[in-house]
């Protein structure tokens, strides 16, 4: 790769995973001015009247479409937290698993993180609330403050992106 070729911009999906409501963030960082930018952010919501596996393929459909538009490189994905719904956690378990199906399906590699990394990837706690997270994304992508009221499945997705960014070391 000759140095006008060299990649300038690195462009990330992060994902909150969920199926009633799902938090998607594009992010894009500029590798020579190491700025980051959101560059598509919204909480996707499926119609709870519809079949589990209609759900699904909406799901499956609109991350499919915003990889085409989009064209990120990688996943980032929020692991899964074990509560006490079983059958929540099963369900969530399967839509995540047709994300990462979408997502390989495109070839980005998937990176996936548990919430106390992306806590500590944050805030420099693992044991932070959402609103201590909520505001240190405010300091770090001031932008947010000018886009409209975001819900936590939203935030969620910007946080797991940006602990991409911090863990993954990218230039």
């Amino acid at each position: 790769m000759t140095k006008a070729e060299k990649k300038t911009e690195k462009i990330i999906l992060s994902i909150d995973p969920g199926y009633e409501r799902l938090g998607i963030c594009v992010l894009r960082k500029d590798l020579v001015t190491k700025k980051m930018n959101i560059v598509h952010s919204e909480c996707f919501k499926t119609d709870k009247e519809l079949d589990f596996q209609d759900r699904l393929l909406l799901i499956g459909n609109h991350i499919e479409a915003l990889i085409k538009v989009y064209e990120p490189e990688d996943l980032a994905i929020e692991s899964l937290f074990m509560g006490t719904n079983q059958k929540t956690a099963f369900k969530v378990s399967e839509t995540k698993g047709v994300l990462i199906y979408v997502c390989k399906k495109f070839n980005l590699k998937v990176f996936e993180y548990t919430p106390q990394q992306i806590k500590s990837a944050i805030t420099g706690s693992g044991r932070s609330d959402k609103t201590a997270i909520q505001k240190m994304l405010l300091l770090l992508l001031p932008e947010l403050k000018t886009i409209s009221k975001k819900i936590d499945d939203e935030y969620d997705a910007i946080a797991c992106g940006l602990t991409y960014f911090a863990f993954e070391r990218v230039l």
